[in-house]
């Protein structure tokens, strides 16, 4: 699929955007990044501040791109999901965010203290990969909303 596809199918909402907002969100990518790399906070907040930093590289691009999810329970997914038609993330890469997606869910409505050390180092590190990926992508794509 494309995502003029998923704009037909509304999954999607066209956006224009300009390079004050992707610096504001890559502000929070960095910001998240860094928080998430403290080690005195639980297992469960690292991974959940990790994923969050993985979300706002995952609106990035598609604001980059002229669209924003639709608000609604499947907002994340989507988001998360679109990362392969952006900036070409691997699949194992998307299925790994979106089981840490579910996990964050789980640690933050439902249980305390079901993620490990291991997955909050995890998902930090996919956060790391993905920022990079697309700062190369932007610069590549639309080095007109580089900050």
């Amino acid at each position: 699929m494309t995502l003029r596809q998923w704009l037909d199918n509304k999954w999607l909402t066209a956006h224009r955007s300009n390079p004050r907002e992707i610096r504001s969100m890559l502000e929070i990518v960095d910001r998240d990044i860094r928080d998430a790399s403290n080690e005195d906070l639980s297992p469960d907040w690292r991974l959940a501040i990790s994923y969050n930093a993985t979300l706002q590289c995952a609106l990035i691009a598609l604001a980059a791109s002229g669209y924003r999810p639709n608000k609604g329970g499947s907002h994340h997914y989507y988001a998360i999901e679109s990362m392969t038609l952006t900036i070409g993330a691997p699949r194992d890469d998307i299925t790994a965010i979106d089981a840490f997606r579910k996990k964050r869910n789980v640690s933050d409505y439902e249980r305390a203290g079901t993620i490990s050390e291991k997955e909050a180092d995890e998902s930090l590190a996919i956060a790391k990969s993905t920022k990079a990926s697309l700062l190369d992508w932007l610069s590549q794509e639309r080095p007109d909303l580089v900050p």
